[in-house]
């Protein structure tokens, strides 16, 4: 289930790309545009038992830094209506407490899924293993990325129906693109993102940086979505509640010394990164996978932060 996840060694790339680039001759049309694929991926998250695999380009979103940008007129208004005391909250640890995934290839059976939002979901087939993690609780997420084709497949409200599945939606996400949903459309999640990308991962903390954005989720949302989310899950037009695809970031200011290490390297990724609404659900919850390295209790030291403690970036627009 759980995996490890790196970065995409930087010096070999560059190295090769430069050589290209003394040749007096121009880069031969096959070699081209491996080495920009290659350039664009360097930065990006890499996940282990997949890591010719990024998550997503360099330049998506979720791999963007927010730190230098400037924080948006509305912000105090959106935090004070998500709740500027409430605390923020690890939604992850030991145990079954998170959303898990687990890593595919091409010899896992293909399996043809059903439904309830069939004209929004991509109809398949899914690599579903025989013993799929399904995420504990009512959103019952199955998270897929597959080694081979470097696809990432998510599933909602997942159950076996005999030999068959259902859901109430799936996508499928290409980890080498930046291609968003279609307008208007969700995915496995309420804002029409990839859940994935979001997660917090044990791996990652133990190889000491979170180096993308997080998922969390707020009570009420506004109807409408902003870049790269497309779709929104609300009736209500007021301007005070946060859009889908909202970003915000933990205060530059916000000292993050006196926390636990797990705490710390989350916190700093919150500095950084930030984080992008994806869903409906409780204030502040910020998402990631399961695994028996989280130490709980120093997770626990996350809840000393509070809805206060964080800004609306104004991200430029798409």
């Amino acid at each position: 289930m759980g995996s490890e996840v790196s970065s995409v060694g930087v010096s070999s790339v560059s190295s090769v790309a430069t050589a290209w680039r003394r040749l007096r001759h121009p880069l031969p049309k096959m070699i081209a545009p491996v080495l920009a694929a290659l350039a664009l991926a360097a930065h990006a998250p890499t996940v282990a038992g997949a890591p010719a695999c990024p998550v997503f380009p360099a330049s998506n979103a979720w791999n963007q830094r927010v730190d230098k940008l400037p924080v948006a007129a509305n912000s105090k208004r959106i935090v004070d209506a998500v709740g500027a005391g409430k605390p923020l909250h690890p939604d992850f640890g030991t145990g079954k407490i998170g959303i898990p995934y687990v890593v595919v290839g091409k010899a896992t059976k293909r399996s043809k899924v059903s439904f309830d939002y069939a004209d929004e979901s991509d109809k398949g087939p899914y690599p579903i293993p025989a013993k799929a993690p399904v995420e504990a609780g009512g959103d019952r997420h199955v998270l897929m990325v597959d080694r081979d084709a470097c696809r990432l497949y998510e599933l909602y409200a997942a159950e076996r129906r005999g030999s068959a599945w259902h859901a109430g939606s799936g996508a499928i996400f290409d980890l080498r693109s930046n291609k968003v949903r279609p307008a208007g459309w969700t995915s496995a999640d309420a804002a029409g993102l990839p859940i994935f990308p979001g997660l917090a991962r044990y791996d990652e903390v133990r190889a000491g940086a979170i180096e993308h954005a997080l998922r969390f989720t707020v009570p009420k949302t506004r109807k409408a979505y902003v870049y790269p989310a497309r779709h929104y899950a609300s009736s209500s037009t007021d301007p005070s509640l946060p859009p889908m695809g909202l970003r915000v970031r933990l205060r530059p200011s916000f000292a993050t010394s006196g926390y636990p290490r797990q705490a710390r390297i989350v916190l700093e990724a919150l500095k950084r990164y930030g984080m992008i609404l994806a869903d409906n659900g409780s204030p502040w919850f910020v998402s990631g996978a399961p695994s028996s390295g989280w130490d709980d209790e120093a997770l626990h030291a996350l809840t000393k932060v509070t809805g206060a403690d964080f800004q609306v970036v104004d991200v430029p627009k798409r």
